[in-house]
């Protein structure tokens, strides 16, 4: 399986920005698919999963009301729509592909497959 994210850069404080994940490799929806983000210094933390059809899905706190995290399995690709950006959403923005196909695993150890990462940087 391979995954590759895309789409990340540098937005002012407030703005919004769309992160993809295209999927290779095996059947993309057979399994839930997770965002999670990693910021310097600091351990890598769960963001977002979607469920394998895209009917489900669950956010981290701080993220909850301003990201949406989304799928198309005909296009082999999730997503992750981020409004009202803050500084501290700054981070390294990785996609991963659960054991599972629900959204009830969240922790770093149930992801096998993880993508390259795509750095979103939030400037004031």
């Amino acid at each position: 399986v391979q995954l590759q994210a895309s789409g990340g850069g540098l937005v002012q404080a407030g703005g919004s920005l769309r992160i993809s994940c295209a999927a290779s490799g095996s059947v993309f929806s057979e399994k839930a698919m997770a965002w999670f983000r990693q910021a310097p210094g600091k351990e890598r933390e769960f963001v977002a999963v979607v469920s394998y059809s895209g009917g489900s899905t669950a956010y981290a706190d701080f993220v909850k009301g301003r990201f949406t995290i989304s799928r198309d399995n005909a296009k082999n690709t999730v997503y992750l729509e981020m409004n009202s950006l803050k500084l501290e959403d700054t981070a390294v923005y990785y996609c991963a592909r659960s054991r599972i196909h629900t959204t009830q695993r969240r922790n770093v150890g149930d992801f096998r497959y993880w993508g390259q990462g795509t750095q979103v940087t939030v400037s004031s």
